[in-house]
């Protein structure tokens, strides 16, 4: 009786609504706290104010916003969406060191159920029971009185306007703090939970408004292959699009350990100042395959065709093996095949298959090509498993894991700084010998098709730096371990023999600043595709030809 007569003077609908708001602003953001600790705000009564001040702002944002579905069929299941939505944000930037944005937010979306098997954790279990469960069970039984429609839609407007109301007074009051603060350090917007989710879901609703998605534009399809020389063969390139590959991690680029001992032994060639699109899968991929750069990609009003078609127009065949959760649109006009649910027993083990398993009947995948085609070129992208996290461990087979003991676990926060390089480091030795096999299987096409290899991962990673695990950070925001990455070049005798390109010189411009901006022109430079889109001042390879052997028009990547 006692609960009951406590509950009979709660039950107007702003209570559980502060209740509530109260609760996530101040329990679910334990990454935004730490953060405004690291900037000393815990070290005197000014920023003691300051961070009650945040809370309070946080709380009144949510209040406003909650007001918005305070009726008998909304609140109760939107109080419980915000409380989950929280918990999860609040867990995974707490245990990875992440930031909510947009571009996290599209990864979230686009997440395959192998990606979300690799995040479950006891640990996440007890952060939801905590943070969103119980509340939930809490304000599910608390009885609210709604009233009727025209009252209570006149008290959800009050609500709305004091919550705003309040949030104004008190940023006035610490304006110059907060300002100096989200001036200074960007990423503590993206630390607000769950405003960020919030706010992020916001930018991707309306991004069909600020670009015509009903649209998508041609490109290069004057794209044509010339004439072969004198004894050439179609040429074959193998495009091998890595994931979550550091540069830093790789044997050849000088790293400590000695992860690619099998590349080293080809006469390959790895770039030292290659950066990505993107810090992840989402934004880099649609990015390195557009011929717009990324300033470009990011500020298209409309979408357009990218490089695997171009290279369709040309008459060349195409073919996109996947072992990831998909190729972000690049691939969805060309022929494209998926290893991911095979159940073959010698790749294919714990509900997923090693990367190698993409080299197996390819012979017989690139056969089933038009042979028209075919007789003008063949490109296969291989989109590489490669080093996607949290479990690394996940990512190598038994006989190629050189480096114990490893991290077993996708909360990389329990396991030791050398744990958690060891398991990927493995990842990165499973990785080399995948392109070594890439390379020994092209090397016995050569009677049929000139053949090259150009692998380039699509962004790298965090292991710990800073605090900081995985990638999706805020490029502006992101540290280099996630921006900076390999690109790999392998070509043939016959290769370089009927292209004239010389490795010794791209051997010596292995310091010169590259990024995917470059690659949509590189590969087309290594096909020797002709086309109007093609620009050879952004096309690594070109220095090292006599000539081009392609047109070009300006200096700058061409737009549809």
């Amino acid at each position: 009786m006692r609960q009951r007569s406590w509950l009979r003077h709660s039950q107007h609908p702003l209570w559980p609504i502060v209740a509530a708001s109260l609760w996530m602003a101040v329990a679910a953001n334990f990454s935004l706290w730490q953060k405004l600790g690291d900037l000393h705000f815990f070290d005197g009564l000014k920023g003691w104010l300051f961070i009650a001040g945040m809370g309070l702002m946080v709380a009144a944002a949510l209040v406003a916003v909650l007001s918005i579905f305070a009726w008998r069929w909304t609140l109760k299941p939107v109080l419980a969406l915000f409380l989950l939505v929280a918990a999860f944000g609040a867990y995974f930037m707490q245990t990875y060191s992440i930031v909510i944005d947009p571009t996290m937010l599209l990864n979230t979306l686009q997440t395959d159920p192998r990606e979300v098997r690799d995040l479950l954790s006891l640990k996440l279990a007890a952060w939801v029971v905590v943070l969103a469960a119980l509340p939930i069970v809490l304000l599910w039984r608390w009885p609210v009185t709604y009233g009727r429609w025209p009252r209570r839609s006149l008290q959800n407007l009050v609500q709305v306007a004091g919550a705003v109301v309040l949030l104004v007074l008190v940023a006035l009051a610490s304006f110059s703090p907060l300002a100096s603060t989200m001036r200074n350090h960007k990423e503590v917007r993206y630390l607000i939970n769950p405003l960020n989710s919030l706010y992020a879901t916001g930018m991707v609703a309306v991004r069909p408004f600020r670009r015509d998605e009903s649209v998508l534009l041609a490109l290069g399809t004057d794209a044509r292959v010339p004439p072969l020389p004198a004894g050439a063969r179609p040429r074959l390139l193998l495009l091998v699009l890595g994931e979550t590959g550091r540069y830093g991690n790789f044997g050849l680029n000088g790293y400590a350990r000695d992860t690619t001992p099998e590349l080293a032994r080809q006469d390959v060639v790895s770039l030292n100042n290659a950066w990505s699109c993107g810090t992840s899968t989402a934004a880099s991929v649609p990015c390195m395959f557009s011929n717009k750069g990324r300033d470009g990609y990011e500020s298209r009003k409309q979408n357009a065709e990218g490089l695997l078609d171009v290279i369709q127009h040309a008459g060349m065949a195409v073919l996109w093996i996947d072992n990831q959760s998909g190729c972000k649109g690049v691939c969805d006009r060309v022929t494209s095949v998926s290893t991911t649910s095979l159940s073959d027993p010698a790749f294919c083990t714990h509900g997923e298959c090693f990367d190698a398993v993409m080299l197996k009947g390819l012979d017989e995948r690139i056969a089933a090509l038009p042979e028209a085609r075919r007789a003008k070129g063949v490109v296969v992208v291989l989109h590489q498993m490669g080093s996607h996290g949290p479990a690394y461990y996940l990512r190598s087979p038994q006989a190629f894991k050189r480096y114990l003991p490893e991290c077993r676990s996708n909360d990389l926060q329990s396991c030791s700084r050398q744990e958690l390089l060891n398991a990927y480091d493995n990842t990165i030795a499973y990785t080399d010998h995948f392109l070594a096999s890439t390379i020994e299987w092209l090397k016995t096409r050569q009677t049929q098709y000139d053949p090259a290899m150009l692998y380039v991962a699509d962004h790298g990673e965090s292991l710990g730096e800073n605090n900081l695990y995985l990638h999706g950070m805020p490029y502006l925001l992101a540290p280099d371990f996630q921006k900076h990455v390999p690109w790999i070049t392998w070509l043939s005798e016959p290769f370089t023999s009927h292209t004239k390109a010389d490795m010794g010189c791209l051997k010596r411009e292995v310091d010169k600043p590259v990024s995917h901006d470059n690659y949509f022109h590189s590969v087309l430079g290594l096909l020797g595709i002709e086309s109007q889109v093609y620009n050879n001042a952004m096309d690594i390879y070109a220095p090292c030809r006599p000539t081009s052997g392609v047109a070009t028009k300006g200096s700058q990547p061409a737009t549809p």
